[in-house]
């Protein structure tokens, strides 16, 4: 299984901002789109940078609700890893566990095609592996 099979279940929708926007605005993006993380973007579908909710909350203690004011890209995190359509299911999970993050966006050549999250990944993984958990009942039974 590789991250085209995750796009191709979930689409390639892509929710994003721009630096200049507020983090209110941000939020607002996700609370409607039930999302963990925007793309924050700097035109022509060049990354920026990402924004998730644990950026946010992790400011909090610190900003209180000032922090709602601030820009996007007062917030985000700049130094972006990205994945592509052909990366297996097993290395961006790994990717995310070894960079302590959730969502990773899917680049295909120079182009933005999806971003996934590790419940999407997750959830492509127990798929998988009931699919041959069964395979295996199948021939274990007819052999």
């Amino acid at each position: 299984m590789t991250v085209a099979d995750i796009l191709k279940t979930k689409g390639g929708e892509i929710f994003s901002v721009d630096g200049n926007d507020s983090i209110l605005h941000a939020l607002k993006i996700m609370k409607e789109k039930h999302i963990g993380a925007v793309l924050v973007m700097a035109g022509a579908g060049k990354i920026a940078g990402v924004l998730s909710e644990r950026d946010i909350v992790r400011a909090l203690p610190d900003q209180g609700g000032d922090l709602l004011k601030k820009s996007v890209s007062d917030l985000m995190t700049k130094d972006v890893v990205t994945c592509k359509p052909s990366h297996s299911i097993q290395q961006v999970m790994e990717v995310m566990t070894k960079g302590r993050f959730r969502h990773l966006p899917v680049v295909e050549g120079k182009k933005l095609v999806g971003m996934i999250s590790i419940g999407d990944a997750v959830k492509e993984r127990i798929a998988e592996t009931e699919h041959e958990a069964e395979a295996l009942r199948a021939y274990i039974t007819t052999g």
